[in-house]
């Protein structure tokens, strides 16, 4: 299987690269993956020229193959006014609409406080449901203070034992023969809102 690492870090070294890694790693050993990282850092440039041109550079579309391929993903972006940076989020504009759909997906984030914790289920979790992700029940936020402290590595390989079951299940059911997503149903009946407020004004009732 293969799993993508997807670290928005800014700095090296980068404490987002470091979660990335210890939850990668984690993963790991929970499941035989084959891993690749993607530092946003070093497409930062060909991300922008992708808005730009339409066009993505030799990088970037390496990267986005990689993303778009992968059995599951691990997400990390460092904190910026209380939200994923805008660097992470331009790399997820630029990705084909549904490339995402039903791929697992592992959200992780830095920063400086625990203040900002809340924004794996304000921000990052929103998006990746937009974008049909499915998204394991656990984030991972690492402030400053984490770092050595108890509780971090234990919400880490929880967090990977998730991402693995996830990848492992849907390897299982590809290998017998059964697809990834069950097919889209375009038949059925659709009753024009009107023709449902006349049923229940016949009826004697109404809609408050």
């Amino acid at each position: 299987m293969k799993l993508v690492v997807v670290s928005a870090g800014l700095s090296v070294p980068s404490s987002t690269r470091l979660l990335a890694d210890r939850l990668a790693a984690a993963v790991g050993r929970q499941a035989p993956v084959d891993t690749e990282v993607v530092e946003l850092r070093e497409l930062a440039v060909e991300i922008a020229h992708n808005f730009t041109n339409g066009f993505p550079g030799r990088a970037l579309s390496a990267a986005i193959e990689a993303v778009t391929g992968a059995d599951g993903l691990i997400v990390v972006t460092p904190v910026f006014s209380a939200s994923y940076s805008g660097l992470f989020k331009s790399f997820f504009d630029v990705l084909d609409k549904g490339a995402l759909a039903g791929k697992p997906v592992l959200i992780a984030a830095t920063g400086g406080t625990a203040r900002h914790s809340l924004v794996l289920e304000h921000a990052l979790r929103p998006l990746f449901a937009y974008l049909r992700a499915v998204v394991v029940p656990t984030g991972v936020y690492a402030a400053s203070e984490d770092w050595g402290a108890e509780g971090l590595e234990g919400r880490i390989d929880r967090a990977a034992g998730e991402l693995a079951g996830l990848m492992t299940g849907l390897s299982t059911g590809l290998s017998t023969g059964q697809s990834a997503t069950r097919p889209v149903r375009d038949d059925y009946d659709v009753v024009p809102f009107a023709d449902r407020l006349a049923a229940l004004s016949r009826g004697g009732g109404g809609l408050g």
